[in-house]
Order: structure tokens, then C-alpha cells, then sequence
């Protein structure tokens, strides 16, 4: 496991709470239901800290998403729900 989020359901920000921070960047991509590519960030994060917050994301459709994440040589898919 990469990292917890605090809920699975998102309007405009998403907060991740990196579990074990590697030093390598950490990589998050946004899909939609049908599998395209909606959002990408990648962040190097400084070693005191273990929180990313990836905002704009409010101009997103509501709907169902997949967050795929990786560090290093772990993966992690998470399903999401955009909401008003």
C-alpha cells in the first residue's frame, strides 16, 4: 500500500497520506470509467513529509474514477467518486 486517502469521495481536491514515503517520486494518474487519462501528477515529496494534496480538480465531470498510483516499484489502484 502506497497510500490512504481519507474518503473516496472527492469534489475538488484529493489528499493522500503516503504510508511508508520512499524518497523517489510518487506518480498519480486519473481515469475515468471508460479508462482516459483525466489528470497526471507527479511530485517529489521532501523526506518530513507524508501528505500530497493534487488539487484542481473541480473541473472534472462527476462520476466514477480509478487512481492509479505508484512509487517506485509499487503500484496501487484505488476506485473514486467525484461528487458535487
Amino acid at each position: 500500500m502506497i497510500a490512504k486517502l481519507k474518503s473516496s469521495v472527492f469534489i475538488d481536491a484529493l489528499t493522500l497520506e503516503l504510508v511508508a514515503p520512499l524518497r523517489s517520486n510518487v506518480r498519480a494518474i486519473l481515469r475515468d470509467d471508460q479508462g482516459l487519462e483525466c489528470s497526471r501528477m507527479e511530485a517529489t515529496i521532501p523526506s518530513e513529509e507524508n501528505k500530497i494534496t493534487w488539487k484542481g480538480l473541480n473541473d472534472l465531470p462527476y462520476g466514477v474514477y480509478t487512481l492509479e498510483l505508484s512509487q517506485g516499484d509499487d503500484e496501487e489502484k484505488v476506485r473514486l467518486v467525484k461528487r458535487v
